[in-house]
């Protein structure tokens, strides 16, 4: 199995940034797709980012394009979310998933979740 676990949430401003992390083990990082997906209180998941294997192809849900970069070192078993220009409506426990797959945007196609990291941002 894969173990995930996210680093790198918190409070900011509306405006602001903040780098999400989420550092993989158990399986060999370079062999699995990896995506995040973000809840809402009372909302239902949904995805956000993804990149493919070697990290050389990525896919955005369109309210964050522009604004949100996500990456990977396969050397370190890490992948970031770069989330930039930050507005209330990104507010949302942020989950790290991953499947031996080339990507996917639906939520049951990834095997492996993280906890999840909670981003708040205030107006």
């Amino acid at each position: 199995q894969v173990q995930l676990v996210e680093f790198g949430g918190g409070l900011v401003q509306a405006g602001g940034s903040l780098r999400l992390s989420c550092a993989a083990s158990g399986r060999a990082f370079s062999g699995l797709a990896m995506a995040w997906f973000r809840q809402a209180p009372g909302k239902e998941r949904e995805f956000v980012a993804t990149i493919n294997r070697s990290g050389s192809s990525t896919s955005y849900e369109a309210s964050v394009k522009g604004r949100f970069t996500i990456s990977r070192d396969n050397f370190k078993n890490t992948v970031y979310l770069q989330m930039n220009s930050l507005k209330p409506e990104d507010t949302a426990v942020y989950y790290c998933v991953a499947a031996n797959l080339a990507w996917s945007v639906e939520a049951n196609q990834y095997t492996y979740w993280g906890q999840g990291t909670q981003v708040t941002v205030s107006s």
